[in-house]
């Protein structure tokens, strides 16, 4: 089962769809009684729907294997109120911290299986969520960002930015971006941060990746085995772009990630039944 619903912070509306976990899956007892929790991040003006559906796919996927999702769509972007280009990365950080709120509140929800998956800038916004809130528990990172304000001035080029911090705002994608959501990607530093988490990390990024380089994911991978706990696994796919989006790379991408998030789970029920 699937339905939207509205979440508010801040005086804005964030739109967000919620996935049920399927009930009928009794696949290692999960569905009996509460279940994990998955957040979905969307990236650099994007949506809670994705290229090519891509995140639809995924939180379908993920609740037939009996987790619950919720995808949503930051302040102004997709369906949410607000002015996503007057926004910052603390205020997305927060964004992310309130869908949280909402998707532990629920007494289906297991507080302690909670994964946050990020895309993007998405993922950059998920791991430095997950450094500030010690619910997430696990991070799948999707062609991370790693340098917020040099990848995301890349991508608008260097001429908005200017224009932005001379006129006080720049279109880009018919977006309108002002000096504060400039001047907050360059105040977070998620390689620097990347130590402070404790949990497990997926990190998953396409050798064709010309708007992040894939070289981001042998950095966070070198970065996080660098902490004393929680482990780090890489996955590397073959001429997939930023999006994943031919067919056999979204398939890879969507099969890596529920085989590693399924294999969390059947590690936290072995470690329960030992604590028993």
């Amino acid at each position: 089962m699937e339905r939207n619903i509205i979440i508010r912070h801040n005086g804005e509306e964030l739109t967000a769809s919620i996935h049920y976990p399927a009930r009928e899956k009794g696949t290692s007892g999960r569905c009996k009684d509460r279940v994990p929790l998955a957040v979905i991040c969307h990236g650099f003006v994007g949506n809670r729907i994705g290229v090519d559906r891509i995140f639809v796919k995924a939180a379908r996927e993920l609740a037939a294997d009996g987790y619950m999702v919720i995808r949503f769509d930051y302040a102004g972007c997709g369906e949410s109120s607000g002015n996503y280009g007057s926004e910052d990365m603390e205020s997305m950080i927060a964004q992310t911290r309130a869908v949280l709120d909402y998707g532990i509140s629920s007494a289906d929800v297991d507080p302690q299986r909670v994964t946050l998956i990020g895309h993007s800038l998405g993922g950059a916004v998920a791991l430095l969520t997950g450094v500030r809130d010690r619910r997430v528990k696990n991070l799948v990172l999707w062609a991370a960002v790693g340098y917020p304000f040099n990848d995301i001035v890349k991508i608008v080029g260097r001429e908005a930015y200017d224009r932005a911090v001379k006129s006080g705002t720049s279109d880009f994608a018919g977006y309108s971006f002002t000096p504060v959501y400039f001047n907050s990607l360059a105040a977070f530093q998620p390689f620097q941060e990347a130590g402070k988490f404790s949990g497990d990390v997926l990190v998953i990024h396409g050798t064709s990746d010309d708007v992040i380089p894939v070289d981001y994911a042998f950095l966070y991978q070198k970065l996080f085995w660098t902490r004393p706990e929680g482990r780090c696994d890489k996955e590397v796919i073959f001429q997939a772009d930023h999006t994943f989006s031919s067919g056999p790379a979204q398939a890879q991408v969507m099969k890596r990630t529920k085989d590693w998030m399924n294999q969390q789970e059947h590690i936290q029920e072995e470690w329960q039944n030992w604590m028993i």
